[in-house]
């Protein structure tokens, strides 16, 4: 799971812990992460929305995330969740 937040976010594990020990919001989480890359290649249904058709900024990151865990949790392979060009 570190591992998917990492890549996404650019949080290191000890980063991570601090943001959830200071209880920050969603919100607050994002505008300090910094996307990576390749987020655009993340495609496909998470609680019934395309996310790339998401237009609302902070709704797209936090579904982003759902669909990286969602794949994590159906075994999806690593290599496939972490996107590459």
């Amino acid at each position: 799971m570190h591992q998917v937040i990492e890549w996404l976010t650019g949080f290191d594990e000890k980063k991570l812990e601090e943001l959830i020990n200071s209880k920050v919001t969603f919100e607050e989480f994002f505008t300090e992460a910094q996307l990576n890359p390749n987020v655009t290649l993340i495609k496909g249904v998470i609680c019934g929305y395309r996310v790339e058709e998401i237009e609302n900024e902070l709704t797209q990151k936090v579904r982003y995330l759902d669909k990286l865990v969602d794949e994590l949790a159906k075994g999806r392979k690593m290599e496939k969740i972490l996107r590459k060009e």
